[in-house]
Order: structure tokens, then C-alpha cells, then sequence
């Protein structure tokens, strides 16, 4: 009988916040998916601080957050953890968010990966829904960070809405209250800004019929505490399903907002120290969002992002015996910026299709993981998305339209190198000189080369868009890669051949063989 202690795998997950970067570090069972915590580590960073709107990462903060990152990393490798580290909003915004990027990996070996607004609103939401028993319920899920707030309709699994907008605890005391200094006009000002700001959130929101609401992350926890030191409550255990009502937030926020100086501010009880000179800021966006959505009562969750990137990740670990391995969230989203753009699916799937069988036939070539077949997928299904703009440069539109589309699911990087593979599926062979390319890491340019090798075999053996081909058997003999093409008796696959064989050459080329096709006719 085999051990179920062989299907027990760590993981490493990290939030590199605008205010905080966070560490979970836990082990999980590969068979049900289930985790527990074996490490949590913080680190107060302001990543996103010395700036007026947070355009540039600033060289202090850069190695503030280089040495929290380096801390991690070490903590991760004594539990032998493979680390998934996400960025928001202040890498996310950076004109130099490339310089951190670059560093982060060179400095301190970890690769970053930056989120949009509506992926980092996905990940908080799956953290969400495993901390609480709200799985079944439709929520409307606030979580207020350091640089942006993200709104969130779910329910189950799926999104029904989800929005991230620049309302941050640290961005607006910056703004508003600079050194933490309260004043009557500093508070009048923000308070309108950020009903300002919510105004097309409260509408988005308002088509919903929510049962509950949940808040996640660094202010909404604090001001809980703070709620919890005023009913005389104690709670050191966990803030999970903590509830409280927008009467106690009234006072807890007018609480805060009575101290004019970050100073007094640290007496106040419950108040998380190294938040006092952010956290007014931080409580009127919470105290204008219960105003204008008419919320009563807020439920706090603990899991957040960094929870929902252990589920994603371990998601995109788990192999899929069906056609498609992406997972529901992923699969829906590229089909939906392909009807978006009327693109030809039909098309997509096939070649897709036969790409994933190359794929899974040559790994002693490529050496690639599922998550590179995922990627593989996602660029195949949409690789001629750029048709919708024009023909005769498809492809570079196609790179645009995928890169700067919405995918949830998707972090800015894969998203990258999805657009990139969807590229070079025709003409050009990937080059230093095209920009996109250019700019991903040596390690990412060799993956999309190898599987846009791929991609360009698949698309030639559906040139006609006939779907004639049912199957590609591979085999490996030396240096010779033998493709025999499946398809019906009375089927002519001249064309197909002459696309395929006009498409090897970045395939021969980067695996150093030579490709040989051959037809076997079904009977």
C-alpha cells in the first residue's frame, strides 16, 4: 500500500505588498488539496513609500525590500519550499518595477511575478473562501492594502465582479495626512476622495445581491482589534469570523481620528503599533465603504492573498485528465476575451489540441512542467485573436490584444509570455531585438522559444482550418523526431503537410533534431 506521507509536499507563498511582505510557508496533500500552516512571517517594508503616486520604487525601499525577500527565502529552504511570490499594487504601478524584479531575483533568488488589479482581487477571493463557511454564499469580499482596495462578488469558485482601485492606506496618507499629522481638512478631503473614487465600484456592486460581506488584510484586521480592546474582548488566537457592525466601526474610526499625532495614536488599544501613522487613512476607506454600500455588519477573514496563492498554485500543479488542463477560471477567461474578439475557437482548440500532444510526447526534449503546457494552451486557444484588427500583422496584434487583455487567472508575466508564444506562432523566430521578448528573463525567453516551437508545428497541421487531423503519434529515434499524422482515409492533408513543414524550422532549430512527417490513414 503506498504511503500517504509520499503525497505530502511544502510550498512557499509570499505577498510583496506596498506596506507588508508576507510569508506562508505550509504543507499540503497533493492527492486532496488540503493545507496547513507550518510558518508565517511579516516584514514592514513601505515598499511603496518616498513617492507622491508611487511611480517609482525608490532605492531605499528597493533594499528594504530585498532584505525581507532574502529573510524569506531562507525561511522557505528550511522547509525545503518551492517559492510563488506575488507583487501588487507598487511593483505593479513602478515605471522601474523591472530594476526590483531583476534584483529580487539576482539578490536574493526569488522570481516575482506581478498581478493585475482583477487577478490579485481573484487571489484575495480564494483565500477568502477558505477561511470562512462561505463557500455556498454569494459575499462581497473588501480588502484594503497598503497601495490599492479591492472589491470582490463571488460565489463558489466563480467571480461575478471583481475591481481593484487606487485606494491604499499608505497611498492616501501620503496624500493626505503626510507624517501621520491628522487635520480637520486633511480628513474632509479624503473622505471625499474616497467617495469620489468609489462612485463607479458602488454601482458595479449595487447589480449584486450580496448575503454577506467579508474583510481581509492589515487595516480591516486592526481596526477589528481595535473593536475587540472596546468591547473588552480578547482575541489572540484568530480574528477569522470576528464580526462587528458599522455602529462599532463609527467609533473605532472617530477613535483614531481624535489623535492628531502618530504618537498618541500607539496608545490606543488594540492599535498595531507600526500602522499608526497609515492607519487613518486605511480607516476611512473602510468607514466610506460601509457609508456608501449601506453594509451593517463586516465578517474578518485572516486568509487573504497569500492563501489564495497557495490554492492557485497548488491548482496548477494538479494534472487534468481532461482535454483542457487550465482550471475553470482560467479556461472561461480565455474563452471570453476570444469571444470578445470573435476569434475563431474552433480553430484554436484544434490546434491547441494537437500542440498539447507534441508536448506530452517530446518532454525528454523540451523538459517543460504542466505550467508550461498551460501556457502552451492559453496561446494556442487564442493565438490568432489579432485577426479582429488585421491580417496582415495578426500576430504582433495578437500579442497585444493578450498582454493588455483581462485574464483572470493570469499574473502581468504569464500573460507576457502567453502574448509572446501567440506571437512568434508565425513569421519571425523569437528575437532579442522585439521588445517583448527582450524583456523577459533569459530563463522565460528559453521557455517561450521552445514552446512556440511547438505552437508553430500545431498551427501548420491545421493550415486550412479543416480540422482534418485527429491525433499526432510521436517518436523519438536519435536525433530524428518521427510525427505520424492521424487522420481520415480519404482525407488530403497535402496543404497541412506543406503548413507544417514550412513551420519546423524554430523546433529543429532549438532541440537539434530534424522532423519527419508521416500520414497514417484511420480505416
Amino acid at each position: 500500500m503506498k504511503s500517504t506521507s509520499l503525497t505530502k509536499r511544502t510550498m512557499a507563498a509570499i505577498d510583496v505588498g506596498t506596506n507588508s511582505f508576507h510569508l506562508i510557508v505550509v504543507e499540503y496533500s497533493a492527492s486532496t488539496g488540503q493545507f496547513r500552516t507550518l510558518a508565517r512571517e511579516k516584514e514592514l517594508v513601505r515598499l511603496g513609500s518616498g513617492s507622491t503616486d508611487m511611480k517609482y520604487l525608490s532605492e531605499q525601499a528597493m533594499a528594504r525590500g530585498i532584505q525581507a525577500l532574502r529573510l524569506f527565502k531562507k525561511i522557505a529552504g528550511a522547509f525545503n519550499a518551492p517559492i510563488r511570490a506575488i507583487a501588487t499594487s507598487a511593483v505593479r504601478e513602478a515605471l522601474n518595477q523591472d530594476e526590483f524584479i531583476r534584483r529580487a531575483k539576482t539578490e536574493a533568488g526569488i522570481k516575482l511575478e506581478v498581478a493585475s488589479g482583477a487577478e490579485e482581487a481573484r487571489l484575495i477571493y480564494l483565500g477568502v473562501v477558505q477561511a470562512l463557511p462561505v463557500f455556498s454564499k454569494k459575499v462581497l469580499c473588501i480588502d484594503i492594502g497598503g497601495g490599492s482596495t479591492e472589491y470582490v462578488i463571488g460565489h463558489k469558485k466563480k467571480i461575478l465582479s471583481g475591481n481593484s482601485i487606487k485606494l491604499g492606506a499608505v497611498r492616501l496618507t501620503e496624500r493626505f495626512f503626510p507624517s501621520g499629522r491628522i487635520t480637520e481638512k486633511g480628513v474632509k478631503e479624503c473622505r471625499k476622495y474616497v467617495r469620489g473614487m468609489l462612485s463607479p465600484i458602488v454601482r458595479e456592486v449595487g447589480k449584486f445581491d450580496y448575503q454577506q460581506v467579508i474583510g481581509s488584510s492589515g487595516t480591516i484586521l486592526n481596526l477589528a482589534k481595535i473593536i475587540l480592546a472596546a468591547r473588552e474582548e480578547r482575541n489572540e488566537q484568530s480574528l477569522n469570523n470576528v464580526r462587528f457592525s458599522a455602529k462599532e466601526l463609527t467609533a473605532a474610526v472617530e477613535k483614531v481620528l481624535s489623535k492628531e499625532y502618530s504618537e498618541d495614536r500607539v496608545r490606543i488599544e488594540g492599535l498595531d503599533q507600526s500602522r499608526a501613522d497609515i492607519i487613518p487613512a486605511g480607516a476611512i476607506i473602510l468607514e466610506q465603504t460601509f457609508k456608501e454600500f449601506g453594509i451593517k455588519t463586516l465578517t474578518c477573514s485572516e486568509y487573504a492573498l497569500r492563501e489564495g496563492i497557495i490554492l492557485d498554485t497548488m491548482e496548477k500543479s494538479i494534472e487534468r485528465p481532461s482535454f483542457h488542463h487550465l482550471s475553470d477560471i482560467r479556461y472561461n477567461s480565455v474563452l471570453h476575451l476570444s469571444l470578445q474578439f470573435h476569434n475563431e475557437i474552433n480553430h484554436g482548440r484544434k490546434v491547441a489540441d494537437l500542440a498539447l500532444r507534441i508536448f506530452d510526447q517530446t518532454k525528454k526534449l523540451h523538459k517543460l512542467s504542466v505550467v508550461e503546457r498551460e501556457y502552451l494552451e492559453a496561446a494556442a486557444l487564442l493565438h490568432e485573436i489579432g485577426l479582429a484588427v488585421s491580417h496582415a500583422l495578426h500576430h504582433r496584434h495578437s500579442y497585444y490584444i493578450i498582454k493588455n487583455g483581462e485574464m483572470l487567472g493570469f499574473t502581468e508575466n504569464e500573460k507576457e509570455i502567453i502574448a509572446n508564444v501567440a506571437r512568434y506562432h508565425r513569421k519571425s523566430h523569437p528575437k532579442m531585438k522585439h521588445e517583448g521578448f527582450r524583456l523577459l528573463s533569459p530563463e522565460d525567453q528559453q521557455m517561450v522559444t521552445k514552446i512556440s516551437a511547438i505552437l508553430r508545428i500545431a498551427d501548420g497541421l491545421d493550415r486550412t482550418h479543416g480540422g482534418k487531423i485527429s491525433d499526432v503519434r510521436v517518436r523519438i529515434v536519435g536525433k530524428r523526431i518521427l510525427m505520424k499524422i492521424i487522420a481520415a482515409k480519404k482525407k488530403d492533408l497535402e496543404i497541412e503537410f506543406w503548413g507544417a513543414d514550412r513551420k519546423k524550422e524554430l523546433f529543429e532549430e532549438i532541440f537539434r533534431v530534424t522532423t519527419v512527417f508521416s500520414q497514417v490513414r484511420k480505416k
